[in-house]
Order: structure tokens, then sequence, then C-alpha cells
């Protein structure tokens, strides 16, 4: 029965992704007559065409922006996840149920002071003011997972650290960011992913083509009385293989650091 059910989701999952290579590399007409037909001939001419347009502009920007970000998302959650696991300090407790309660806002009800903010800031419609946002509401999970991954790891490891002379900072450094690999790549491709595929804030935050991501590009392949949808299939393919290169190397430690709280000594 577990064979069947792995097969129907399989079936599910990859049907998508089936149809959206085999239209790639279809003419218009190929598509209209038999959209699940295979292609008479595998061409690249979908490829070619949206590669000469702005597509490789917006995916610099997305490359850049999600950059950024995860870097910047690993980094201080976890800094502060280090300190939650690890230090006492007072107020601690209500302070990490006040990051908590971050992942019970809509990040979307925040659009309007987002918009006032970058405003002020003056980064309004330039990629930096995607990077505050995304930053910001991806920490509270991002704190989350790190912390409970932390509180596992022996104390005693750090205990021997700090007895061979290390610091605070080359603990957290050498010994307790090796051993959070799985967890510290589980929250970078869950936040890479949201961020390579988040809409509606780069919607109101860019109106300039040239700063557009990759998702407010693939947009402009609609045409008002038409879609040629072999070439938005094609950009949705390009668009799509770096996401799905990286989960495929770190799948691995993803699964594993999804699964680390499943279990304790």
């Amino acid at each position: 029965m577990s064979y069947v059910l792995a097969l129907v989701w399989f079936v599910v999952a990859f049907t998508p992704i089936f149809f959206m290579v085999l239209t790639a590399f279809k003419t218009i007409r190929e598509f209209l007559i038999s959209p699940w037909a295979l292609p008479s001939q595998w061409r690249l001419t979908n490829f070619a065409s949206v590669w000469a347009s702005r597509f490789p502009t917006y995916l610099t920007n997305s490359l850049i922006v999600t950059g950024v970000s995860v870097l910047l998302i690993v980094a201080l959650s976890s800094l502060a996840a280090y300190a939650f696991a690890r230090m006492a300090f007072p107020g601690k407790r209500p302070f990490f149920l006040l990051i908590l309660a971050g992942m019970m806002i809509p990040i979307h009800i925040t659009l309007i002071p987002v918009y006032i903010l970058t405003q002020w800031m003056g980064v309004y419609d330039s990629i930096l003011a995607l990077i505050g946002p995304y930053v910001g509401f991806a920490l509270p999970i991002s704190v989350f997972i790190l912390t409970e991954f932390f509180a596992q790891i022996p104390k005693e490891l750090e205990d021997a650290a700090r007895i061979d002379g290390c610091t605070p900072f080359q603990t957290f450094y050498r010994i307790t960011l090796p051993l959070a690999t799985p967890a510290l790549a589980t929250v970078a491709i869950y936040n890479l992913i949201g961020a390579w595929n988040e809409f509606i804030f780069a919607s109101v935050l860019l109106q300039s083509p040239d700063a557009f991501t990759l998702p407010l590009g693939l947009r402009q392949l609609f045409g008002q009385y038409g879609i040629d949808t072999p070439a938005v299939m094609a950009a949705v393919t390009l668009g799509s293989l770096p996401t799905i290169l990286l989960f495929i190397l770190f799948q691995e430690k993803v699964v594993s650091g999804l699964t680390a709280g499943a279990l304790r000594s």
C-alpha cells in the first residue's frame, strides 16, 4: 500500500514538471493542437528567445536578492538561536516568545507599512527594498528551527572547547556551527525557495523593469491579448533550475535537519 501511495504522490508531483518541460520545447501550434504529446522536434528556440529578452537581468536580480537575504537570515538566526539555546539572560523566555509570535503575523498585512518605510529610507524601486522584508519575516521560523537543533547538541563538546581556550564565539564558530550543518541547510533552502518565488512584495516595491526579480519578469511574458505558453514554460524551466539543483545537492541535509527534532537522546 505504501508503494502505491508513493507512486501516486510521485505522479501528482511530477506531472506539472513534465508538462512544463515538455511544453518548453514546442511551438505554439504544437501546444494548441496536442498539449500532452511529445514535440515533433526538440527545439531550443523558446529558450533562446527568452534568454535574448530581459530574462538575464531578472535572473541576476533574483540571485542577488535571494543570496544576500539567505546569508543574512542564516547569520542572524544562528547567532540569535545560539543565544537562546545556550546563554542565560534576563527576559530570555518572553523575548523568545515574542520572536515566535512573528510567525503568527500574516506578512501581507504589513505591505503598506513596508511600502512607507522603503520610501522613507530611499530604497524604493531597488532590489534593496526586498532584502529587509525577506530577512525580517524569515527570522522567527529560522530562529525556532535552529534553537531546537542547538539545544540537542551535547554541552560537553562546548565545555571541552572552552577548556582548550576557545572563546564563546570560537566555540560557536568551530564546534556548534559544523554540527548544525543539517539545520543550517534546512533554513537556507527553505528561505531560498521563499525569497526566490516571492511575488507580492516585489510587485509593490519594484516598478522599474531593470529592478524586477524573476517572478515579476515572468509576468511580462503575458501579453494583453494572448500568451506564448511555450515561451512562458521555457522561462519557468530556466527559473526553476537553480532551486531544483540546490535541493538535489543538499536534500540529505535538509531531510536530516527537518527530522532532527523527532528523536531525542
